[in-house]
């Protein structure tokens, strides 16, 4: 026999099926194919590039600020990005991306500060790659799920942002600005 739920209960059920349905709905990096200017990230990564960027958290409000410099080279088959942070506090920091590539758009990659391989993937304008990552957030190290975007623009400019997710709730955001140097 059925037993209707109290109320409070009911609301509840349609909060957590509302947020499930939430989850599952979502931008794919294929839908951007055929878009344009075309982003191969291994054509625009290639020799030096700068950028800047700013940490929000879930709040909008931005915590840190910071630049990197990015050193690029492609073989054909790898390309490898040595990049180097410093933040408005004066922090630096160093991140190599080693990036395989799979086929003419999906890719392998591996970072010296990302746990295991990252699958990514680019289709005309837009790449998209997710990974977990630690990072420190007052005096302890938290691994959130990073779901990075990039939109290269018509100007050459590319556009970085980055959801980190605990949980499939999105606690702070990621934007950067790359600009090649050549």
């Amino acid at each position: 026999m059925y037993k209707k739920l109290p109320l409070f209960h009911r609301h509840w059920l349609v909060l957590w099926l509302a947020l499930l349905l939430a989850g599952c709905a979502g931008v794919d990096v294929e839908d951007y194919t055929g878009s344009e200017p075309r982003l191969d990230i291994a054509e625009y990564f290639v020799g030096e590039t700068r950028a800047w960027g700013m940490v929000q958290d879930f709040r909008g409000e931005v915590q840190r600020r910071f630049t990197v410099d990015i050193d690029g080279s492609y073989d054909g088959q790898t390309l490898v990005l040595d990049e180097h942070f410093v933040f408005d506090d004066g922090e630096t920091d160093r991140r190599i991306w080693t990036f395989e590539r799979v086929d003419d758009n999906r890719w392998r990659g591996s970072a010296n500060d990302v746990e295991g391989s990252v699958d990514a993937a680019h289709h005309g304008h837009v790449f998209n790659m997710r990974y977990p990552l630690d990072v420190e957030v007052g005096g302890r190290n938290i691994t959130f799920q990073m779901d990075d975007w990039m939109y290269l623009q018509p100007d050459g400019r590319l556009i970085n942002r980055t959801a980190m997710r605990k949980f499939g709730i999105t606690l702070g955001e990621i934007t950067i600005v790359f600009d090649q140097q050549r």
